[in-house]
Order: C-alpha cells, then sequence, then structure tokens
C-alpha cells in the first residue's frame, strides 16, 4: 500500500521527519529505518532520539551515544544518485541543559557544578514542559544551522524519533506546555522559536501504527489532537504486516470450517509426514485462527486508509530487523514515497 494516488504528495522541502507511535509498534525501527531511506536519496541525515533508551546504538550495533553527533551508517547506492551518510545524536535533557546555560548565561564550569548539586536533575523533572523545551530546542539548533555556524555539521534532513502517539501532541507544542510556567524569559522565548518550525511546510508528523484495533484507534486521535495543535501531519506507516499467503477463497473456507481434509492429509503425506487426525486438527484450527487474524486486519486497513493522509506498508521481517533487516525497509519507504 503506497502513498494514496488521490493525494498527491511533494516532501522534497521537508527538513523535519518526526516520528510517533503507539509502544509496540516499531516507531523507532521506522525511525531509523527512513533516515537510511533518506540518506540513499543522496541525504546526509542526523537520526535523533529524545527517550534514553539507547535504541539507535542496539540496531545499529554501535557504542552506546555520547551526547554529541557521529556518524553511524551510509545510505544504500541509488542509481546515479551518491549515498548520503547517517549522523545519531541521543539527546538528554540533563546535556541539554548545561548546553543551554553554557549558551546563553556564559555558565560553563558554573553549570556543571550545580549539575552536582543535583539542581539540573530537579529542573527537569519538576518542569516537564522545560524538559521538553530542552530535547527539542536540541533538534532546532541542528535543523536551523547555516554557514554562520563554523565548524558544526550541517543535514540535509533530520528525522526524530519522538515519544509515543499519545504524547507527542504535548511534547511538540511547546509553547502551550509553558504557558502556565513561563510567560516571559528566555526559555519562553526559545519556545516560541521552535514552535516556529514545527508548524512550518519543513516539518512532518508522521505516525507508525499495526493493524490492530487500539493502535488504529490511538493513530486516529493522535491525528485529531496534532491537527487540533495546527501540527503538520505526514504519514501514516503500518508496520510488522503479516504475508498475505492466502487468497479469499481459501480464507473463506479456513473460517467457515471447510477446509478440504482428505487434501490436507495427501499434501502432508506427500511431505513423508506422519499423518494423525490431532495433526489435521490442529492445522485446520490453525488456519481458522488466521483467517480471523486476516479479517481483523483487513478492517483496521479500511480504518487507515480513512484518515485522510497518505499511508504505506512495511512487512513483518522473519529473522527480526537487524542492520540488513533496516536496509530493507528503507528501500521500501523509498519505493512507497516517502523519502
Amino acid at each position: 500500500m503506497s502513498p494514496r494516488a488521490e493525494q498527491p504528495v511533494d516532501w522534497s522541502g521537508v527538513q523535519l521527519h518526526v516520528v510517533t507511535g503507539k509502544g509496540g509498534t516499531g516507531k523507532s525501527t521506522v525511525a531509523a529505518a527512513l533516515a537510511l531511506a533518506l540518506a540513499s536519496t543522496g541525504k546526509d541525515v542526523l537520526l535523533c532520539e529524545v527517550e534514553g533508551r539507547q535504541g539507535i546504538a542496539r540496531m545499529f550495533d554501535v557504542d552506546p551515544l555520547p551526547y554529541e553527533e557521529r556518524r553511524i551508517a551510509r545510505g544504500l547506492p541509488d542509481g546515479d544518485v551518491s549515498p548520503g551518510a547517517v549522523h545519531a545524536l541521543h539527546i538528554d535533557a540533563e546535556s541539554a541543559l548545561l548546553e543551554y546555560l553554557a549558551m546563553y548565561y556564559k555558565l560553563g564550569r558554573a553549570g556543571r557544578a550545580l549539575d552536582r548539586f543535583g539542581i539540573i536533575d530537579f529542573a527537569t523533572t519538576i518542569a516537564p514542559g522545560v524538559r521538553d523545551v530542552l530535547l527539542t530546542g536540541k533538534v532546532y539548533e541542528a535543523a536551523r544551522r547555516n554557514a554562520r555556524h563554523k565548524g558544526a555539521r550541517r543535514y540535509d534532513a533530520i528525522v526524530l524519533d519522538a515519544p509515543p502517539t499519545g504524547r507527542i501532541t504535548q511534547f511538540l507544542n511547546v509553547n502551550g506546555e509553558l504557558a502556565g510556567l513561563a510567560k516571559v524569559g528566555p526559555i519562553k522565548n526559545q519556545a516560541d522559536t521552535v514552535m516556529t518550525l514545527f508548524r512550518s511546510p519543513k516539518t512532518l508528523v508522521h505516525l507508525v501504527t499495526v493493524l490492530e484495533e487500539m493502535p488504529v484507534q490511538e493513530t486516529a486521535d493522535g491525528i485529531a489532537d496534532l491537527r487540533d495543535a495546527k501540527l503538520p501531519v505526514g504519514a501514516v506507516i503500518v508496520n510488522l504486516v503479516r504475508p498475505r499467503d492466502l487468497g479469499h477463497a481459501a480464507l473463506e473456507a479456513a473460517r467457515s470450517g471447510d477446509l478440504d481434509r482428505e487434501q490436507i492429509t495427501a499434501d502432508l503425506q506427500a511431505a513423508k509426514l506422519d499423518v494423525t487426525h490431532e495433526l489435521v486438527d490442529a492445522l485446520v484450527a490453525e488456519a481458522r485462527d488466521h483467517a480471523d487474524r486476516r479479517a481483523l486486519e483487513d478492517a483496521q486497513r479500511l480504518l487507515v486508509r480513512d484518515l485522510d493522509v497518505p499511508t504505506a506498508e512495511l512487512p513483518r521481517l522473519a529473522d527480526g530487523v537487524d542492520l540488513g533487516g533496516l536496509y530493507e525497509l528503507a528501500a521500501l519507504l523509498e519505493q512507497q514515497g516517502l523519502a
């Protein structure tokens, strides 16, 4: 299922791709694959994470990331296009606050002294809105680099592995979250500045889901919340899609219990297996469960199509997701127009 033909998309001007999704849908995997897909089109990409799990390091099989940008991969060659590189950045609120204090208040060593007294942890825990401003502010800084930022790497695209769908609007709508905490001052100014990027055509928020009732409903709610906050919605990426091995007629026969048991027995015997009634019964029951699951997935797929956003699908990889699997998923995203 590629981006819907009746909704042609041109995302060539998008610089920041925010990836969110309900826990368990594989949003971090999709974010990593999207970064590789963008790099395969020749772009230099920064892949950021803000949840403190070091998921990028595990997926790319590299050492845990510090609070600095490191190159971790290159995109795949794509015709005459020279692939770009993927750099990664693990953003934590404490390091971001120390950097903020050094930049705006010239507190270098003094800032680190505050950290020893626990004030940094207190500030980022007691005021979650401030924590989000610090995390998103670092993403904004990476996106807004130009020739004046000597020595700082500039990126064609940034992919942010963001918090889950249930918190994504609150996380991105930083100036709204600060309304009751800071009405003036540098933190409020930074929040307002960050919002100019998040609400601009240079940003898209992609939502990852699986074909199950709760994740699809949470995706629909997330889209509604993002639109209410005037935040730009990108694509819905349906992840972990199971292979479609049975046709419609076979699925109907499996659901109704009308499978040809004699044919099943003959096929098993042809494969030189020991056939028992219990084995055939178990296979028929498994086929019925598969058919029921397919019916549920097809119903959820229709709901996804009704969300009025471009959609794409990624398969469940039989051997799990390693670096080779990430490249496979990246190629599929690029084929479906997401890079």
